[in-house]
């Protein structure tokens, strides 16, 4: 199995209820020469009023479409999302990289209200990554400057209760590499306001450390010293005036904190326990742990941050978004994707068009598994032309080879530039992508003048764009 190194970007923002700016390009770092192969993106406070959730409920929120609209032209997928009340995560990829994420699933925990309430809590999107288990937990804990050890208390419950249908990794930190995210609303205590804006003022950020509640906290319990956080070398991020760098100047003048944070932890290589000859689950347990530290062996993992800072020039909220961007260095599990598929003779919809699909190892298949028709530039696994049931509409088949039908009424009659995609239910993920191919325009439609502008046209700029 091959390695390689991988540029992961991660974003967390309190909102404040805000609609989305209208250019998120140096959020993203879309200028930047070097892509990122993934995008992890948390929000916080994502407005969830009656109305506006139940139009939410049915079609993506404002900040969902902003950033798939502008993520997909530059070839990347919507792979997951998880929504509780206003808090949002997202997780993109790049095309290439989509065949080999699977074994996604997302859950939610709150601690609003006696854990009634969602506007606090956490929600996260769990998945395989080349083989390799990750987490991603976007959290928004209790405020307040009193409220460090509830906020503690809310971060142990989170990693108590979160489980997810795994048995390699069925808890947070089981999974090789965790990212815990959000507005964690730690506070800088002691330090009155003067000598904070002072240091702040001077950029001796390093003064204000040592009373920093999360790093406090860490000198004290166990499981927050297993994560780590990079210097926080930017000036805090809450609370200021919308609209501007200047800190809260209301009667309430709350105090300047580091709210907003990025920590990670990668799972230590397990030590093998002493075997206690006259127990056999004591043999058994080896046995396991053996398997993993083969497994931790054999395919490392290791994880380099290269950047974390705050956006300054964002004011729609009290908060400015954090960003961090690391590099993760791995050795594939996998380097081959569960099926292969194509598109076999021209495709139009004049007539009934055949998929031929092979699976290229044993994977968990299901009567629910389908092939989806893309356009180039697809934004989400939902953003699908048209679809077919691989069970219910094969045509022919042998031991290596199937071949999948699709009606001719299904296809886009303005043609365009395509892609199938193999979804498999079972592991909630796309398995397999076909190489890009053209759906021809549709000469029977032409000839009787039945080619309305808009009739199911694919959109020729983002295809433009990803052939670039």
């Amino acid at each position: 199995m091959s390695c390689c190194n991988l540029q992961l970007h991660m974003v967390t923002w309190n909102v404040a209820t805000a609609d989305p700016p209208d250019d998120v390009s140096s959020l993203l770092h879309l200028n930047s020469p070097l892509s990122p192969d993934i995008y992890a993106i948390g929000l916080q406070e994502v407005y969830s009023g009656p109305l506006r959730f139940l139009s939410d409920s049915v079609f993506d929120d404002p900040w969902s479409h902003l950033l798939m609209s502008t993520l997909a032209p530059r070839k990347y997928v919507k792979i997951s999302s998880i929504r509780m009340q206003g808090l949002l995560l997202l997780f993109f990829s790049k095309l290439e990289h989509v065949p080999f994420i699977r074994d996604i699933r997302t859950t939610y925990t709150r601690t609003g209200l006696f854990g009634y309430w969602g506007n606090k809590g956490a929600v996260s999107v769990h998945l395989s990554f080349y083989g390799h288990m990750l987490c991603f937990l976007n959290c928004h804990l209790s405020a307040h400057m009193n409220y460090a050890t509830a906020r503690v208390n809310e971060f142990e419950y989170i990693m108590d209760t979160q489980t997810f249908e795994c048995k390699q990794a069925p808890s947070v930190l089981d999974h090789r590499l965790v990212f815990w995210f959000g507005d964690l609303n730690f506070r800088i205590q002691d330090h009155g306001m003067h000598f904070v804006r002072s240091c702040i003022n001077s950029q001796m950020y390093n003064l204000l450390w040592r009373n920093d509640q999360l790093m406090m906290m860490k000198q004290k319990v166990e499981a927050l010293q297993e994560f780590e956080e990079g210097p926080l070398d930017f000036q805090p991020t809450y609370k200021f005036d919308l609209n501007s760098d200047t800190y809260d100047s209301s009667g309430k003048k709350r105090k300047p904190a580091w709210t907003d944070r990025i920590l990670w932890r990668l799972h230590p290589k397990p030590a093998i326990p002493p075997v206690n000859e006259d127990s056999n689950n004591g043999v058994k347990m080896t046995s396991a742990l053996m398997k993993q530290i083969e497994e931790f062996t054999e395919y490392p993992l290791k994880i380099k941050q290269e950047l974390y800072t705050s956006h300054m020039e964002y004011g729609i909220s009290d908060h400015k978004p954090v960003i961090a961007l690391f590099s993760l260095e791995l050795r594939k599990m996998q380097d081959n994707p569960l099926v292969c598929l194509q598109a076999l003779g021209d495709w139009s919809a004049d007539i009934d068009s055949i998929v031929l699909y092979s699976p290229q190892q044993p994977f968990p298949s299901s009567s629910w598994d389908w092939i989806g028709l893309y356009k180039v530039g697809f934004t989400s696994v939902s953003d699908y032309i048209t679809y077919t049931w691989v069970k219910d509409n094969e045509v022919a088949f042998n031991d290596e080879h199937m071949q999948v039908f699709i009606s001719k009424e299904e296809i886009p009659v303005r043609g365009g530039d395509c892609v199938l995609c193999y979804y498999s239910s079972t592991l909630q993920c796309i398995v397999g992508i076909s190489e890009p191919f053209k759906v021809h325009e549709s000469k029977v439609a032409l000839e009787e003048g039945l080619m309305p502008e808009k009739l199911n046209g694919l959109d020729q700029i983002v295809a433009d764009e990803f052939w670039k």
